[in-house]
């Protein structure tokens, strides 16, 4: 498995993430899925993210992203989890997935091999992720959400896909807006999953033209722009440097990040523009005065992309390993 370079070690970002079309097999999810066929699921993944995070702190939050990029392209299927091979350039090794961290695959993998050992055959890659992820963004302090299971593993994973479909920084709130409502989520569930930059970080080269040069952001916090500009003035050598999303708290799950924006504290335009425009400012105010409003809007959000795209028996497999197809000729 290739896994991405690691960021300089004060950092921690997600970039916004869009979903597919809901598929017709949702209706095939629910909670107690392995109930019988894989009775120690939940114990399973329960266990190997609280060692994986105690190890590694940034796993919640790469782990995190990775679900989002997943879902955004061709629905929850693991779609994102496929190396590349000799007849196919998969989703992870487009540019724009190309820091989508090696901690977070390290975790699917290793929860892969477990159920394999106790109920082979039986637990699909997409599915590990999705619990995965609620798993660990419970355990650093964010909302309970209800993950229904039942997805099977899908058959392709094109890196040519990718771009056209993933928010940039440099968009307008109106350009990614439209990429979330084609896809069925209003503007106020765009900005609720918005909040999981609470953790996570972005690299410099993400942010870097809000401050240097004549197009440099004035609105901007100056103190937080002078140590931004010191922590990135070797960028152009170093595209390992990164930045903390939420500068406040950057390990905890919490509405911080919502708190930063009315401060100059946004680190990405694109998180910065949801407090400048006005049909994403007063959601941002709410959640920023009201904790439990956000918790309870982002698990909601976070329940409705699990359910995306979904492929059902016939539309894809149960993978024996999470970054390989069954075929490897595909």
């Amino acid at each position: 498995m290739r896994l991405s370079r690691s960021p300089t070690p004060f950092v921690l970002i997600l970039l916004v993430v869009v979903a597919p079309a809901v598929s017709a097999d949702v209706a095939i999810l629910r909670t107690d899925y392995y109930q019988k066929t894989c009775p120690d699921f939940n114990k399973i993944v329960r266990e190997a993210v609280l060692t994986k995070q105690s190890q590694q702190p940034t796993t919640a939050a790469g782990t995190l992203r990775l679900f989002f990029h997943d879902c955004f392209l061709e629905g929850c299927d693991a779609s994102v989890l496929i190396a590349t091979n000799s007849f196919n350039k998969a989703e992870r090794d487009d540019d724009l997935n190309d820091s989508l961290p090696g901690d977070a695959f390290d975790i699917v993998n290793r929860i892969k091999t477990a159920l394999e050992l106790s109920c082979p055959g039986v637990v699909s890659c997409a599915d590990i992720l999705a619990q995965a992820t609620r798993d660990l963004v419970t355990m650093v302090g964010g909302p309970y959400f209800d993950v229904k299971l039942g997805r099977k593993d899908g058959l392709e994973s094109k890196a040519h896909k990718v771009r056209g479909n993933v928010p940039m920084p440099n968009q307008t709130v109106h350009d990614i807006h439209g990429m979330f409502k084609k896809n069925g989520f209003s503007l106020r569930e765009m900005v609720a999953l918005s909040g999981a930059h609470t953790i996570g970080f972005s690299h410099c080269k993400e942010f870097s033209d809000r401050l240097y040069g004549s197009k440099a952001d004035p609105e901007i916090n100056p103190r937080f722009a002078t140590a931004l500009k010191e922590l990135c003035k070797n960028h152009t050598v170093d595209d390992t440097i990164a930045a903390f999303n939420d500068v406040m708290t950057p390990g905890k799950f919490d509405n911080m990040y919502f708190k930063n924006l009315k401060r100059g504290l946004g680190l990405l335009a694109s998180d910065h523009l949801l407090i400048k425009d006005n049909s994403t400012k007063p959601f941002v105010e709410l959640y920023a005065t009201d904790e439990k409003a956000f918790f309870e809007d982002f698990a909601r959000a976070m329940e409705k992309l699990g359910t995306v795209g979904v492929k059902g028996n016939g539309e894809g497999e149960v993978r024996r390993r999470c970054d390989h197809f069954n075929n490897l000729n595909v």
